[in-house]
């Protein structure tokens, strides 16, 4: 089974309108609420992919039941803990600029944590782990490190999406797969990254470290896989942008949905960058049928 952790969910209120005037009363032209944070993200790819999975992490008051009946109408089991306060929202203002106002999320008490620490203890090595997003603000991204290795203990794979320090943490770990962008990338090493050749010889390091698979997105210049086998370069598709919000963890529900299944980490990554593409081309995550027509143009080829 695929479990997919998100330990500070979100209701993402998206509103639009041409303008933000700042000190005036500002109407919209249209809204949505969508069950965000991005292991469910994940979560709602891998079920369009008609890949069952199971939501785990912590989860609140009436913005929480919002975001578990939306997992329920899409068919995707969850096992949160419940915790006192609300599960947070997170504003994202799509005008002639965009701009996002997010929450910081409950307060997690110890008692809490426990209960999620037995949730992840409870599985096994037939089990694969995605770990994603920002952790609340009492627990810190260092928590990662402690439920990782948790998991770790009991053979299940994980999959880490992070950034910084907190992705460098994880590696200890043998993480599956990780995804940074070529900024993220670049940040890690203090370098600035221009050529598809230095990414490849930064992504290598992060492999040294422990990493079984590395994808490398670069926006609209494709995406890099690099194992110890090769290093495997997707063209990019051409379409029009719609939305960023998504994209990546698209990618890291169809690399990890393909990956369970087959094994073939290159076939994976054809998903990853199909599934990363067709939200990037959608206004919500991407629907099955339009993922499996954007496969169809997915070029990949060894460097």
């Amino acid at each position: 089974m695929i479990y997919t952790v998100t330990l500070n969910p979100s209701i993402d209120y998206i509103v639009r309108l041409d303008k933000v005037l700042i000190g005036s009363v500002n109407r919209m032209d249209s809204d949505d609420k969508f069950a965000g944070g991005k292991g469910i993200n994940v979560s709602r790819v891998l079920k369009r992919l008609g890949i069952d999975n199971k939501a785990t992490g912590f989860i609140g008051g009436f913005t929480g039941k919002f975001i578990t009946d939306t997992l329920e109408e899409e068919g995707i089991s969850s096992h949160f803990v419940e915790v006192e306060e609300d599960t947070r929202i997170n504003v994202k203002i799509k005008a002639d600029a965009e701009t996002e106002i997010n929450g910081p999320g409950p307060d997690i008490s110890s008692l809490k944590l426990e209960e999620l620490k037995s949730i992840l203890a409870s599985l096994s090595a037939d089990d694969t782990v995605v770990f994603a997003g920002s952790s609340p603000k009492n627990l810190g991204n260092t928590i990662y490190k402690e439920l990782i290795g948790l998991t770790r203990k009991t053979g299940a794979q994980v999959v880490c999406d992070f950034e910084g320090q907190t992705l460098l943490d994880s590696l200890e770990f043998e993480p599956l797969l990780v995804k940074p962008n070529n900024h993220e990338l670049g940040d890690i090493f203090g370098v600035k990254l221009e050529s598809l050749d230095e990414i490849e010889k930064y992504a290598r390091q992060i492999l040294d470290k422990g990493a079984q698979h590395v994808i490398i997105s670069m926006a609209g210049d494709g995406a890099l896989l690099v194992t110890q086998e090769g290093a495997y370069f997707a063209k990019p598709i051409k379409g029009s942008i719609k939305n960023s919000v998504g994209a990546g963890d698209s990618m890291v529900a169809g690399f990890t949905g393909e990956f369970v299944k087959s094994k073939d980490a290159v076939e994976a990554f054809k998903w990853g960058v199909a599934c990363g593409t067709a939200t990037t081309f959608s206004n919500d995550l991407a629907t099955a049928e339009f993922i499996k027509e954007t496969y169809e143009k997915v070029e990949v080829e060894k460097r």
